[in-house]
């Protein structure tokens, strides 16, 4: 499928979408992340300028924050806070649509990995907390309130899930379970996870039949380095359009979440979102509608547990300098 030459060519039933491979920051104190949130700024207007005929923009995971996983409350975020009230203006003053991360202070334990989208009048269409923190290495609070799905621009339906999320297979098919038709992974991640990263994003697309739009941070903070990698993947699997390790790089999509749509009511073969739920439904009627596998009723029931559990070396975030946690897992909706 066409990009629409990276959105310059946009179709009447188009979404045009840029991934910014925004430049590592490394913010200590509340001014450094007060200036790095209006290099944000800055890039959203740039965005506007650049591509007119954008309709969102989408800042990778840590945009703010950097890779530091430093949890002093100077760097910390909340939704009613100056930094996400700067990021909503900025949709509002560019009349477009935008994605952002923050590190949200949780005042019941470790700071939330959390991700919004904002629409282009300033209203929080979507707020995501980070299910899968990337451990040992990341501090953060396992999200806690699922996986959200929003109305986006021009009718288009959108999930967001960050970073190591996309590697559980789980977390995308439960996007177009609720009905995403574009997936957006923001992330953090350095050059050893590249391959990963771009089986994971096109598997999730196939596997589905869903388009995702994904980009890391990119370039250097002097100790960390993040890749950048953007990409756009179409719902067969193929790769729409991609960026490579250029900081501050806007890569450009048209994604068709109609034409999502249609695959989804008319493939047969490989339909697998609608095939999961409905095995060899050409020898009984409407398929095998159980559900057999084990892992799924064990983790519902709380017993999750692998063969080879007892011998696992990484339990905890030590290895990486945190304290063993000692607080059991309580979500806020069961407070």
């Amino acid at each position: 499928m066409s990009s629409g030459l990276g959105g310059l060519n946009k179709s009447p039933n188009g979404v045009v979408i840029g991934l910014a491979q925004l430049s590592l920051p490394d913010p200590h104190t509340r001014e450094a992340l007060w200036t790095q949130t209006q290099r944000v700024v800055e890039m959203v207007g740039k965005a506007r300028r650049g591509m007119p005929s954008m309709d969102l923009i989408v800042f990778p995971e840590y945009s703010l924050h950097g890779l530091s996983m430093d949890t002093s409350p100077e760097i910390l975020c909340s939704l009613d806070g100056p930094e996400v009230a700067a990021l909503r203006q900025a949709c509002v003053d560019n009349r477009i649509w935008g994605c952002f991360s923050i590190m949200e202070a949780n005042p019941r334990g470790n700071p939330f990995n959390s991700g919004i989208i904002v629409d282009d009048t300033g209203e929080i269409r979507l707020y995501y907390r980070k299910m899968h923190p990337w451990v040992p290495v990341e501090p953060w609070e396992p999200g806690d309130q699922g996986i959200p799905v929003c109305e986006g621009p021009r009718g288009s339906r959108l999930a967001l899930i960050i970073c190591h999320d996309g590697m559980f297979p789980e977390m995308a098919r439960e996007c177009a379970y609720k009905g995403a038709e574009i997936m957006i992974r923001t992330a953090g991640y350095t050059a050893p996870i590249r391959h990963a990263w771009q089986i994971t994003n096109q598997a999730n697309a196939f596997c589905n039949l869903m388009q995702t739009a994904s980009v890391c941070m990119c370039g250097s903070d002097g100790t960390f380095d993040s890749m950048g990698e953007a990409m756009f993947v179409d719902f067969d699997g193929g790769i729409m359009n991609q960026g490579g390790g250029r900081a501050d790089e806007i890569v450009c999509c048209e994604m068709r979440p109609d034409l999502v749509r249609e695959a989804r009511l008319h493939w047969g073969v490989e339909n697998n979102i609608y095939q999961f739920g409905h095995r060899g439904y050409s020898a009984v009627k409407g398929g095998a509608q159980d559900c057999p596998y084990t892992y799924m009723h064990d983790l519902a029931a709380g017993r999750y547990r692998l063969p080879w559990e007892s011998e696992v070396i990484h339990t905890d975030g030590t290895s990486c300098g945190l304290p063993a946690p000692e607080r059991l897992f309580t979500p806020s909706t069961q407070e």
